[in-house]
């Protein structure tokens, strides 16, 4: 079984690797690679797509690596096989973004990035630092998690789902920000896993062992 994190330059992929690495030996889910290489993508058992810094430029990086995309497309929404977006490439699942400019998503979840504006003025933005989950619905990701785990969190813009089913999770920052989405063989986290400490690493455990 093998997992690929792809790299598309797209952030420091380090902190991700040896997460998903370590995890992957505590489960016993098999091998873990970094990849920019489409026909290893287009192979994987499950497929991890992160990203660091705005939107627009990681949609461009992502698209300019040809093939990637369109592997990972191929695997995931044709060969049915788990996926895991983490932060930008979370927010890249999205039918749309809005920071700095519109820009096309993925479409693969419907709904609108749009930039975080706390109904508390004295909440910063970027939203950074720990955060307690709040689960809205149930999902092999949250085993062993509950309402109250915390996350760690660094952004500001956060994803607005069309369908309130697909948003698993939520957190609370003068207003509601959508921490996890999901639907089909398809999660993503808005905050980065591998910085989350115990929490991370049982989201990371868990997406190695389902099987959906």
């Amino acid at each position: 079984m093998t997992t690929v994190i792809i790299d598309y330059e797209s952030g420091n992929l380090h902190s991700a690797e040896k997460a998903f690495r370590r995890m992957a030996d505590e489960v016993g889910a098999g091998e873990v690679r970094v990849t920019s290489d489409p026909d290893v993508v287009r192979g994987a058992d499950r497929i991890v797509l992160p990203g660091d810094g705005a939107f627009p430029a990681c949609r461009k990086e992502l698209f300019d690596h040809r093939g990637l995309f369109e592997a990972a497309s191929e695997a995931v929404r044709d060969g049915g096989r788990p996926f895991f977006g983490i932060c930008i490439g979370m927010q890249m699942l999205a039918t749309r973004g809005m920071e700095y400019t519109e820009t096309p998503g993925f479409d693969w979840i419907g709904g609108t990035v749009e930039a975080i504006a706390p109904d508390d003025r004295k909440l910063k933005v970027p939203h950074m630092g720990w955060n307690d989950l709040v689960i809205d619905h149930p999902h092999p990701v949250f085993e062993g998690i509950s309402t109250g785990h915390h996350a760690y969190f660094v952004h500001s813009y956060h994803f607005r789902v069309d369908d309130p089913a697909e948003r698993l999770a939520h957190v609370d920052y003068g207003g509601q920000i959508t921490a996890i989405v999901g639907r089909d063989t398809i999660v993503g986290t808005q905050f980065h896993p591998e910085k989350s400490q115990s929490t991370g690493l049982k989201v990371i455990a868990n997406f190695l062992r389902w099987t959906p």
